[in-house]
């Protein structure tokens, strides 16, 4: 009998993965907080969650192989998740539209859910290698 990763982990793997793209984002947000005319931009979860979600419900892309050693592609598709720009509550005089604390808040926010994710995909995996070992 086989493990189904996909439907022992279910949407975590990918949750944990878009988190981990959304930090890098948020970070460059940050790092850019100085830089005139640079544009915030954020993913947006809820839209990344109904594309993966219409990919499973009508079949997922597959890349085309053609080698059999070739690596099957499987998992989140990050060119999927597309870079929104964010739309400024405050015009900046230098175009700049970053918020400094928003960003830390979202990258704060951002990391306990990766966080959460990680505990709950390490607590499957404690199970899964339990039930194997017969525990």
């Amino acid at each position: 009998m086989s493990i189904s990763f996909e439907k022992a982990l279910g949407i975590h793997q990918q949750a944990l993965s878009f988190r981990a793209q959304r930090g890098e984002v948020l970070a460059n947000n940050i790092a850019n907080a100085d830089t005139p005319n640079y544009k915030a931009r954020d993913l947006d979860f809820a839209s990344v969650l109904a594309q993966q979600s219409e990919k499973a419900a009508h079949g997922s892309f597959q890349a085309a192989r053609t080698n059999e050693r070739h690596i099957v592609a499987e998992g989140f598709d990050m060119a999927d998740a597309s870079l929104k720009y964010r739309i400024p509550f405050q015009a900046a005089v230098d175009q700049n539209t970053v918020d400094a604390q928003l960003e830390q808040s979202n990258y704060t926010e951002n990391a306990m859910q990766f966080q959460a994710s990680f505990t709950f995909l390490n607590s499957k995996f404690k199970g899964l290698i339990g039930a194997l070992r017969g525990e």
